[in-house]
């Protein structure tokens, strides 16, 4: 005689139909809702039973980004949302910016790869949705709002140059210009809004903390209340934090063994740039500025302010600055310029200087960068070529302009911070 040390179930003793009879009538009780189908492990267990493959494929999806304006009443967004679960869409983020008589809703959305843009647009307006507004979205997209803003700020309050981008980041499609006080030839713009700033729909004014105006414009799409008060937070925090720069630099070894320090620059660096003006030759500044020679120092000031970009600077062990590089933004475009000392040329390092700016232009997402530059200049001509991108060049009434598309970018170097 055997002995089990565990009894066995009386289930086992049942005749097959009256299992089958207490399991149904199981799934009839069960504290579901009335009407909901069985237990996903019954359904396993079924399809598993009647043949039927345990996986599918997952349905290609993309992500969109879509803004659009509802009334301000209870159940509009209950409206949207089935809407969009109607067409199977997830909503993955959504962010609310109240109107006066309405309330815009800013959804990330990830939708079947087959459902075309017009018929998403065409559901959220059946929904009750107005003036609705689609894009492409990317993995980048996915950060969430209070994340993205804390990072924005962050990198705000480290490097002032960073305002513009953290402005252009925050706000996505849309064009920064920062608005001096006044021309290069000293003349008043009368630019400057008041304190508070100005909206305007596609267009917001704010005070730059350095002088001037930062004017931020985006026509496709009008700003919230919610985005000013954004914007007008990043530049409030600009300005309690004052100018500053990343410190340090980086020591290289040129190819014929000397030594030079690489460092960001900025207006601190004026005295030593306008000296290094007066060692140039003509030949180097009109190369450089296309313009009149006596004209090069006034340029200085703006190239050298974080705010329409940044420059690197190169100086000798003894402390001289012998070259200037420049990544000016320029909307969905960077330029970069160079100017070497004619005494340092063909040394390696203004090919030095333009690898790591566009190395900077990379790492903030710009998707190519160029240079104005006459075809006489050889030096800037062979520095583009030795960056091994796919260049385009444009040749008008004897301005050469070469475009550089970083895709793929290349490898990323520690920025290049300043020190004294």
């Amino acid at each position: 005689m055997t002995f089990r040390a565990t009894p066995e179930h009386p289930s086992r003793h049942r005749p097959r139909w009256r299992r089958e009879l207490v399991a149904w009538w199981s799934r009839r009780q069960d504290h579901a809702p009335p009407g909901s189908s069985p237990s996903p492990a019954a359904d396993a267990h079924n399809a598993h039973a009647a043949g039927a493959p345990q996986t599918t494929t997952p349905e290609p999806t993309t992500l969109w980004r879509m803004r659009t304006t509802v009334r301000d009443e209870p159940g509009t967004l209950a409206a949207l949302c089935a809407a969009l679960a109607g067409h199977r869409v997830d909503i993955l983020a959504l962010q609310t910016h109240p109107l006066t008589d309405g309330t815009v809703d800013e959804f990330l959305l990830r939708a079947p790869e087959a459902l075309p843009s017009v018929e998403l647009t065409d559901a959220v307006a059946a929904a009750g949705g107005s003036d609705t507004w689609v894009e492409r979205a990317d993995a980048h997209d996915l950060v969430d709002a209070p994340t993205r803003a804390l990072t924005l700020a962050t990198r705000t309050a480290l490097d002032a140059a960073e305002l513009p981008l953290a402005l252009r980041q925050l706000f996505g499609r849309c064009t920064i210009r920062s608005v001096p006080a006044k021309s290069f030839s000293g003349r008043s713009l009368e630019s400057t809004p008041p304190a508070e700033g100005v909206l305007e729909e596609t267009v917001m004014r704010l005070r730059d903390p350095s002088g001037g105006a930062i004017v931020i414009e985006r026509p496709y799409l009008p700003f919230t209340p919610t985005e000013f008060a954004r914007a007008r937070a990043l530049v409030e925090l600009d300005a309690r934090l004052g100018p500053r720069i990343p410190h340090d630099g980086d020591v290289l070894t040129l190819p014929e063994g000397n030594a030079i320090t690489v460092r960001r620059a900025d207006a601190g660096d004026l005295t030593a740039a306008r000296e290094m003006h007066a060692r140039c030759s003509p030949a180097t500044l009109s190369l450089r500025y296309h313009g009149p020679v006596g004209d090069a120092d006034r340029y200085l000031a703006h190239l050298l302010s974080p705010r329409f970009g940044r420059t690197l600077a190169a100086y000798t062990a003894s402390g001289r600055l012998v070259a200037l590089g420049h990544l000016l933004w320029d909307g969905d475009e960077a330029e970069v310029a160079l100017i070497v000392e004619d005494e340092w040329q063909r040394r390696g390092v203004g090919g030095e200087l333009l690898r790591r700016l566009v190395a900077m232009a990379a790492e903030t997402g710009y998707g190519s960068v160029y240079a104005v530059t006459q075809s006489a200049n050889t030096g800037m001509v062979t520095a583009m070529r030795s960056l091994e991108l796919p260049l385009d060049y444009q040749i008008e009434q004897g301005t050469l302009v070469i475009s550089a598309r970083l895709d793929p970018a290349p490898a990323p170097v520690p920025p290049l911070p300043h020190s004294r």
